[in-house]
């Protein structure tokens, strides 16, 4: 096992009541777009089938969050099935806001077997998302994937993307058209560093692919996933969206079990976060990789200080009501869960082995305190199957137990009372499932406290 990888889940398997990161345990996810609309991140990620032994990968999943340790799985939001051109691949995405709509663009594999981008457009970050063209965006190369977009300061809108060379292009102001001829970075080592390890004329320096483009303080920077062999983040900096570039260096050295990387940078409430994926999770690799987040820190004449994967982050920005209802599928950690979704109550959770868990940061009783709880759950076992409700640890003190009844699927639900140890003040709240059965123990679709 590589090195870096064994430090790496040193960190993270001691830790389920301290770990934050991969920040989504219910699904494999990748490619991280994070985002931020109205006060919340919107951090949209491809998707790694289980067990996929290759890029295996259909859709797009959405997941939001308001303190960066809490978030709530929205499910599906786009599939490259949603475009009548598209053959395979739902790989790298990023979606961005203008003028109250929003448009997600995404590299597709066409009916031809040529990679091309496409475009959705969506009246809410949420979706329903549609193609608006009926065709690609941009079909330049065979190397058109993992686009990027961004929107500068005087309005004018910029597509960057591209495997192993980065093209770019200025977008009309309609986001979904674009006049400008289609241009190239110059690949060289003082725009994107020296390649190191057998020589390539096609890569001579370590840009590979998954551009993601960012600015702060009238300085423009391009972090991109580098190469050879196992993927690293660097980033090269500029006075100009489109370069000249000068290469800074590596931001995240090669870690975390998986052969690719891909960054996503935001600024959310006074701070600036670097979203990136690993392969951590239990059977996680380079096929099956998990999104995980990192507070970023800039040095005085704006470069920035070199980042190591880490348990993530500790201490939210918010607090959790538990008087509104919340949804199962919102969690800061989770064990042995998988976020499904039907049309019946659209996202929730399956629970897959006894004494499986999921864990809320943050929540704020208030000195008024809980004494009852309510949830909505179900169950296809006839056997004795409960959820504990538990204070500040797995083994914490034990408010309350609910016995769920058996409903017989996922499409039928029932709605259960039940009192609790008076609660007051703000704990993290654990629900540890408890049940007989082999598999799929029971369904959780939300809950709410009550005085």
């Amino acid at each position: 096992m590589h090195l870096n990888k064994i430090r790496f889940l040193l960190y993270i398997i001691p830790l389920f009541g301290f770990a934050q990161n991969p920040i989504i345990q219910t699904n494999y996810t990748a490619d991280p777009a994070p985002m931020v609309y109205n006060g919340k991140v919107y951090l949209y990620t491809s998707h790694d089938e289980d067990e996929s032994t290759w890029f295996t990968m259909n859709d797009w999943k959405l997941y939001t969050t308001e303190d960066m340790v809490n978030w709530t799985d929205h499910g599906s939001v786009l599939s490259y099935k949603n475009f009548g051109w598209a053959k395979m691949n739902a790989w790298a995405p990023q979606c961005i806001e203008r003028n109250g709509k929003f448009y997600m663009y995404v590299p597709i594999t066409d009916r031809q077997g040529k990679n091309g981008i496409g475009v959705a457009v969506a009246n809410s970050p949420y979706g329903p998302f549609t193609d608006p063209l009926g065709k690609p965006l941009i079909q330049n190369s065979n190397a058109d994937i993992d686009p990027t977009v961004f929107i500068d300061d005087d309005s004018q809108a910029y597509l960057l993307w591209g495997n192993p060379e980065c093209y770019y292009v200025k977008l009309n102001e309609d986001m979904i058209s674009y006049n400008d001829e289609i241009k190239v970075f110059p690949n060289t080592i003082e725009s994107f560093g020296k390649r190191t390890g057998k020589e390539d004329p096609r890569r001579p320096t370590t840009y590979e692919e998954g551009p993601w483009l960012y600015k702060r303080n009238k300085l423009y920077y391009l972090f991109f996933a580098g190469g050879p062999i196992s993927e690293h983040i660097g980033y090269s900096t500029s006075k100009s969206p489109v370069g000249p570039w000068k290469y800074q260096g590596v931001l995240m050295p090669t870690q975390g079990g998986s052969f690719t990387n891909h960054p996503g940078v935001i600024d959310f409430k006074g701070k600036t976060y670097f979203f990136y994926h690993n392969g951590a999770l239990p059977g996680g690799s380079g096929f099956n990789r998990s999104v995980s987040v990192e507070e970023l820190s800039f040095n005085p004449d704006g470069t920035i200080k070199q980042l190591n994967m880490t348990e993530g982050i500790k201490k939210g920005l918010a607090i959790v009501n538990p008087y509104v209802k919340s949804e199962a599928e919102t969690m800061a950690w989770s064990k042995d869960v998988k976020a499904m979704q039907n049309d019946e109550v659209g996202v929730f959770i399956t629970v897959m082995k006894n004494d499986a868990f999921t864990k809320i940061k943050d929540v704020d009783f208030r000195k008024e305190g809980a004494s009852k709880f309510t949830a909505r759950v179900g169950t296809t076992h006839n056997s004795a199957v409960s959820m504990e409700i538990r204070l500040d640890g797995l083994d914490g003190e034990l408010i309350g137990t609910i016995k769920v009844p058996m409903t017989g699927g996922n499409d039928r639900w029932q709605v259960v009372t039940a009192d609790v140890k008076k609660v007051t003040g703000i704990h993290d709240v654990y629900f540890v499932f408890k049940g007989k059965a082999s598999s799929k123990i029971m369904f959780f679709d939300y809950w709410m406290f009550s005085k």
